[in-house]
C-alpha cells in the first residue's frame, strides 16, 4: 500500500473530497496523448456520444504556444471571501490552499481551479511547486499571475488572464479534489483533461474509454481525407466519400 502523503493543513481535512483520485490505465492517457488533432478530435468525438465538456480558447485562453497536455484533474474550487482586503492583509492570514492540491498531484496531472476572475489563483510560486510536483499543466476558470515564472518553466496554463493582483487576501479555497464548474462545464477530480491551442475538453473518467475508441476512429478518417487531398482527389470525390 503507498504511504499517505502529510497534508500541509493550508485547507481542513473535511475540505478534500478524496486524498487519492481515481486512476485511469495508463493506456488510455497515452492513447490520447497519440491523437494528432487532439481538442478538435475529442470534441467531435464528445458531440457523437451525447456528452459536453469543450471549452474554447477564447474563453480560456493558453499561455504558451503548441504545448498539449492529457492528464487527470486534481480540483481546486475557491470563493471570495468574505472580509476587507484591508482587515485581511492585516491579520495577514493566508486562505489560498491550493497548495495542498499540488501535494495530492501525481506526476502528469492537471490542477483545474474554479476560481475568480480579476485576482491571482495562481502565481509564479505556485506554478513553480506545481511543475516541481510533476504536475502537466493547470487550468483556470479566473485569473493567475507572475507569467514569466510559468513560461520560463514550460508550466503551460489555460486561464482567463492575467493580473497582478494577489488572491491571498480576496479568496479562499473551501475545497480540494471536489466537484468544479469550468465556463460552465462540470469536473470532478480524476476526470480527463486534455488541453491544446484550441482549447480544453474535460472528458467524465467513466467515458474516458469510449471517447478515445470513437476519437481514434475520427483521428483515422481525417488522416486519410489529408492524404486524399494531398494526393489531389477530386473535390467532388472529397465531398461524397464518408471518412468517419
Amino acid at each position: 500500500m503507498a504511504t499517505q502523503k502529510k497534508l500541509t493543513g493550508k485547507v481542513p481535512r473535511e475540505a478534500i473530497r478524496t486524498l487519492a483520485i481515481p486512476r485511469l490505465p495508463q493506456e488510455i492517457i497515452a492513447g490520447f496523448a497519440r491523437l494528432i488533432d487532439l481538442t478538435g478530435t475529442v470534441s467531435d468525438a464528445m458531440d457523437n456520444l451525447g456528452l459536453a465538456g469543450a471549452i474554447p480558447a477564447s474563453v480560456l485562453a493558453p499561455t504558451l504556444p503548441a504545448k498539449r497536455i492529457v492528464g487527470q484533474a486534481v480540483t481546486v474550487r475557491n470563493v471570495e471571501r468574505q472580509q476587507s482586503v484591508f482587515r485581511s492583509a492585516s491579520e495577514a492570514i493566508n486562505r489560498m490552499g491550493e497548495t495542498e492540491a499540488y501535494n495530492l498531484a501525481e506526476p502528469g496531472d492537471v490542477v483545474v481551479i474554479e476560481g475568480l476572475t480579476g485576482v491571482s489563483n495562481m502565481g509564479g510560486q505556485s506554478a513553480t511547486i506545481a511543475h516541481r510536483q510533476g504536475c502537466a499543466g493547470a487550468v483556470i476558470d479566473g485569473s493567475y499571475r507572475d507569467p514569466d515564472a510559468s513560461r520560463e518553466l514550460g508550466f503551460p496554463i489555460w486561464a482567463r488572464g492575467v493580473t497582478q493582483i494577489t488572491g491571498k487576501w480576496r479568496l479562499e479555497t473551501v475545497e480540494i479534489n471536489g466537484r468544479v464548474h469550468i465556463a460552465g462545464v462540470s469536473a470532478d477530480a480524476g476526470d480527463l483533461v486534455v488541453a491544446d491551442d484550441a482549447g480544453v475538453v474535460f472528458i467524465p473518467r467513466q467515458h474516458a474509454a469510449a471517447v478515445l475508441d470513437e476519437s481514434r476512429k475520427i483521428d483515422a478518417g481525417d488522416s486519410k481525407r489529408k492524404q486524399d487531398i494531398a494526393a489531389g482527389a477530386d473535390i467532388a470525390v472529397l465531398v461524397q466519400k464518408k471518412y468517419k
